[in-house]
């Protein structure tokens, strides 16, 4: 198992302790707890700050989240290769969008345990509609979605619901719609709407 910032022995427990006190500081708290499965996606949504990195990052340590995300190959070149793995980066040939969904599904069919984080807007800017990316990984990987979130009115995150693909993307997508449309986001003037979904 390759080490990153969040399963590193030792560092691991310290940053969960500054992470507990940072959002018991900020007057948050958390929600979980996480899915036993070893393998799945997590998607975080509404993505409408900056503020949405600290966020997503001190409580996915709070919850022991160990978790991926995907960034383009050229970021692993040296020498911010290896601290772009450590930080649980997973590179991706982007040259054929095509292609993405076939690289991250064969990672999960290799691995006995993957975790990808993935923001499906996108950007932090309102868009017309989500990226279908992460339902297509999970349908082809055969793993399910965990909703995450941050919610800036209650001042939660944490998981949510656990979906498996059905196949019916758009019956999938109302059930993922109703549960983020009760989410405030930082910005919530810029959050995207779930059910206007790009399928391509």
């Amino acid at each position: 198992m390759r080490h990153t910032i969040f399963n590193t022995p030792v560092l691991k427990a310290v940053l969960r302790v500054i992470s507990l006190l940072f959002i018991k500081s900020l007057g948050w708290k958390t929600i979980g707890p996480l899915p036993v499965a070893s393998k799945y996606i997590i998607i975080v949504a509404p993505h409408t700050s900056n503020w949405d990195l600290f966020y997503g990052a001190i409580v996915a340590l709070a919850l022991n989240l160990d978790a991926n995300f995907m960034a383009k190959k050229e970021l692993f070149r040296w020498p911010f290769g290896p601290l772009m793995e450590w930080l649980g980066g997973v590179p991706i040939d982007r040259t054929s969008s095509g292609h993405t969904v076939e690289q991250v599904v064969r990672r999960f069919k290799e691995k006995e345990s993957f975790v990808l984080a993935i923001a499906p807007e996108g950007t932090r800017r309102k868009v017309k509609y989500w990226k279908s990316g992460f339902y297509h990984i999970a349908e082809s990987a055969r793993v399910p979605i965990l909703l995450g979130f941050l919610d800036y009115a209650r001042k939660t995150g944490g998981a949510g619901p656990l979906i498996m693909p059905t196949g019916d993307i758009d019956h999938d997508m109302q059930i993922i719609s109703a549960f983020y449309s009760q989410i405030t986001g930082k910005h919530d003037d810029k959050k995207s709407p779930v059910a206007i979904f790009h399928k391509t």
